[in-house]
């Protein structure tokens, strides 16, 4: 389950997989997976590291995340065999409904600006991750962050660029501007980035805890922002939100059970798809065959009109999700699908009612416990409203509401909306492995790929990430977009099957990038591998060899 079939020689990934009997830390820029790999270092647990990483990834990487977005997470306890989630999305504002946009002469969602802000969960969900997980002390994980918010660090090549597309949301606020655009433009490749206003803002987090965001200094920059915009936020909506500890929904795929988190998030759309492509015989078919990517895509587009029609927040919507995962629904869901011809007008099933942009990390510590994290702003540079003195965006997870109000993902106060972040688990046996790959609406079809990949195409997990992904972001069409590194006799046998091929780049970040790791209980070998779509990469804890009782034997 380690490795591809055949000589290591002839391989078709780029990079190997980082192997280490210590911690391994995995996220989308190195220095935030160096700082995570030190804490455990120093002692600290999955969480604690994966809270470290993260604090800093909001620096280095500010258009993707930050203390202004929501949280979702997966975590494994090697020693018990348990799995916990927490849900740390935030709601929409009690003032804030169908009928007062409409008031303001607003047709559907905004999609930025200050109605499109939601209560930011992330720094709730980091501190009850480590209230009941964390070993090292809350403050020591934010040093890192503010560090390098204080003294500055280089740009990286691919968050440049996601950098210099943003220009136009980060010149249309003048706190944005000021911070994100020095002398009027982007930060080059290599330049030194310093955010004080962050540093500021972290010191707070680190010495006060949660407080200070939902109550303290940081609440009351984020009204005041609010008050000037004609915003709604209010203070009892930052006070009184609490995150969510919940049980991960999982399927049966091959030899693996696969694990996403409940609704409102899309993780469900994941094992649909993956109780589709289990009526198939996959393992029979090469990785990249037409066959394969054909009855992949198919798949998707039955599991995403699902997504589409049921999915919503179930504090105020019923959502069937014991009927979409079951293997009988799916089993009628597959006779839909044609071999042979693409389908234009895929629609909704009638399931039984029983019972832009994102950051995504992973962790494994020496113990073997698993922390599966993603983190995110929606779009880049969210809703573009930078908070007063504090150097950080608001996410705009409101645009995903619907007007409708018949619609069960209907904005509604302190609702909160359709989510595309989704972080993943599975495992067989003594395997276990957290992943995640980024990217809206591309996640979840990514996961599904991923899991494919290792069960039945029986990649490793630095291979599963890097091979060639196809993704569709529209609802319906026999459009889908793929990467070219899929060769041009299988395209061409996809277009005959009826299939609009946008080709991209070799390794297009349209598809997501992600990380992954992986523990072998039976060994003691922990595996870590991050895909080339992104700046970041896999980086192991140090083993304790300064330490000079560390050759001794116990």
């Amino acid at each position: 389950m380690l490795a591809i079939d055949g000589s290591a020689q002839e391989r078709t990934q780029a990079r190997s997989m980082v192997i280490s009997q210590q911690g391994i830390v995995a996220t989308s820029q190195t220095l935030a997976s160096q700082a995570g790999a030190q804490v455990l270092a120093r002692g600290g647990s999955a969480i604690d590291a994966a809270i470290a990483a993260n604090a800093l990834m909001g620096v280095v990487e500010p258009m993707s995340n930050g203390l202004g977005g929501d949280l979702f997470a997966i975590y494994w306890e090697a020693a018990t065999g348990r799995l916990t989630g927490i849900n740390a999305s935030g709601w929409a504002p009690q003032l804030l409904s169908i009928d007062y946009l409409k008031r303001q002469g607003l047709s559907a969602m905004p999609q930025q600006g200050i109605h499109s802000v939601t209560v930011p969960g992330c720094v709730q969900g980091w501190e009850k991750l480590h209230q009941r997980f964390g070993r090292r002390p809350w403050a020591e994980l934010f040093q890192p962050a503010i560090y390098y918010a204080q003294h500055g660090f280089p740009v990286t090549e691919i968050i440049q660029d996601h950098w210099r597309e943003a220009v136009a949301k980060l010149a249309a606020d003048q706190n944005a501007r000021r911070i994100f655009l020095p002398q009027g433009q982007p930060p080059k490749v290599g330049e030194l980035f310093r955010n004080p206003e962050l540093a500021g803002a972290l010191e707070l987090i680190a010495r006060e805890g949660g407080q200070a965001f939902y109550r303290g200094a940081i609440a009351q920059a984020i009204l005041r922002t609010s008050e000037r915009l004609g915003g709604t936020l209010r203070p009892e909506d930052l006070s009184q939100f609490e995150a969510e500890w919940v049980q991960p929904i999982a399927t049966r795929y091959r030899d693996w059970t696969v694990y996403e988190l409940p609704p409102n998030g899309q993780g469900i759309a994941v094992l649909e798809m993956l109780n589709l492509m289990e009526r198939f015989p996959l393992q029979r078919y090469a990785p990249q065959s037409a066959d394969a990517l054909h009855l992949k895509i198919e798949a998707q587009k039955l599991a995403y009109q699902d997504l589409r029609r049921f999915l919503a927040d179930p504090r105020f919507a019923k959502i069937p999700v014991a009927g979409l995962l079951s293997k009988e629904y799916a089993a009628g869901r597959a006779r839909l699908i044609d071999p042979r011809r693409a389908r234009r007008d895929p629609r909704p099933g009638n399931p039984s009612w029983a019972a832009g942009d994102t950051i995504y990390l992973s962790v494994v510590d020496k113990e073997g416990n698993i922390a599966s994290l993603i983190q995110s702003l929606y779009l880049g540079f969210g809703s573009g409203i930078l908070v007063e003195g504090m150097g950080f965006h608001l996410q705009n997870r409101g645009a995903l509401f619907e007007l409708d109000a018949q619609h069960p993902n209907a904005l509604e106060p302190r609702k909160r909306p359709f989510h595309t972040i989704i972080p993943g688990f599975m495992e067989n046996g003594d395997l276990h492995i957290g992943f995640g790959i980024m990217g809206g609406l591309n996640q979840a079809q990514a996961h599904a790929q991923f899991v494919s990949n290792i069960a039945d195409h029986h990649m490793n997990i630095q291979a599963a990430l890097e091979a060639p992904r196809f993704t569709k972001l529209t609802f319906g069409g026999c459009d889908v977009m793929i990467e070219a590194r899929v060769p041009p006799q299988v395209r061409n046998a996809l277009a005959r099957r009826g299939h609009k091929l946008q080709v991209l780049g070799d390794y297009s970040g349209r598809v997501g990038g992600g990380q992954a790791v992986l523990h072998d209980r039976a060994a003691r070998v922990n595996y870590g591998a991050s895909s080339p779509q992104k700046d970041g990469a896999a980086v192991p804890e140090p083993a304790p060899y300064f330490d000079p009782g560390a050759g001794r034997k116990e």
